[in-house]
């Protein structure tokens, strides 16, 4: 083929464009059908009151429902129960995850086994998990209280671990802390295991001590990862539900409010105005995040 057969360089780019377009339809397809349409409806869904009776038409509400959501005490007390729930899972599941990390960085026997170990409770299914901690956590015949009560006396009586709201916001909290911390321990270590073994040499060589090497060499190279495994436990943990909703009906998370809401009272518009809200509410928070992050590498 001479120069003068050859297709314009336009007419190529244009068919590359129509080609790509064409293999990114059936994904394009897929996000609008899985995200984008359910995400939409819910939005739609907050500015009604359904009928539960199909044969009823839908009553138009407007921003009533956003009214009622912010005018319910129970709303801000499910909140700010929620934002403790997640600064105390976030914060526990990172420390135990970084000491776990650090430790499974040493070399020493059994160290394969020992991180498979570790990731036992993150690989267990959560409903077997709970069904376990339920059992060992039960005021007859649980092991825990056999310990606390009987074994070493700490405590007078069996605490009331599932009916006592605060006990059993702790209990939550440590589910929650023992079962994710292997997501911190495998982000961390990974990082960890990407440190230069030389730069720790030549810490060693000019006299540095563990905390100095610690805070001047480990610590920085892990930051970027603990930043993000706290930014995506704390968007999960926001929303988390099964467990907990398992584990006791103590708790008034503002994912067993949105529950309640949705499936007990059969208020599907406040429940999907809890949802934008709470969409809102993380949104801010990413972008807030996000903002800061970009002005502290400027």
């Amino acid at each position: 083929m001479n120069q003068a057969t050859l297709p314009p360089i336009k007419t190529l780019e244009a068919r590359n464009r129509r080609l790509g377009f064409i293999f990114v339809l059936p994904a394009l397809v897929l996000i609008g059908a899985v995200i984008l349409y359910p995400v939409g409806y819910n939005i739609y869904l907050s500015f009604w009151k359904p009928a539960l009776n199909p044969a009823k038409p839908d009553t138009l509400v407007g921003l009533g429902n956003y009214a009622r959501l912010l005018s319910d005490p129970e709303f801000y007390a499910s909140l700010g129960v929620t934002f403790a729930y997640v600064a105390i899972t976030v914060a526990g599941s990172t420390l135990l995850g970084g000491a776990a990390a650090l430790l499974m960085n040493r070399r020493f026997p059994g160290r394969k086994l020992a991180r498979s170990a570790l990731l036992l409770s993150y690989v267990s299914p959560v409903i077997s998990s709970v069904f376990v901690w339920i059992y060992l956590f039960n005021g007859l015949y649980g092991m825990i209280d056999y310990v606390l009560v009987d074994a070493l006396k700490i405590l007078p009586v069996a605490p009331q671990w599932f009916d006592n709201p605060a006990l059993s916001l702790v209990l939550v909290c440590l589910f929650d802390i023992w079962r994710v911390f292997p997501f911190a321990l495998i982000m961390i270590l990974s990082s960890l295991q990407a440190i230069d073994s030389s730069v720790y040499e030549a810490a060693a060589i000019d006299g540095a001590g563990p905390w100095t090497v610690f805070r001047r060499i480990t610590l920085p190279e892990i930051l970027p990862v603990v930043a993000s495994v706290v930014t995506l436990r704390s968007i999960w943990n926001f929303y988390k539900f099964e467990d907990v909703y398992l584990l006791t009906k103590q708790v008034p998370l503002i994912g067993v409010y949105l529950y309640r809401t949705a499936f007990t009272v059969n208020d599907l518009g406040l429940a999907s105005a809890i949802s934008v809200v709470l969409f809102l509410i993380i949104m801010g928070a990413v972008v807030a995040l996000a903002s800061r992050n970009k002005g502290e590498r400027v």
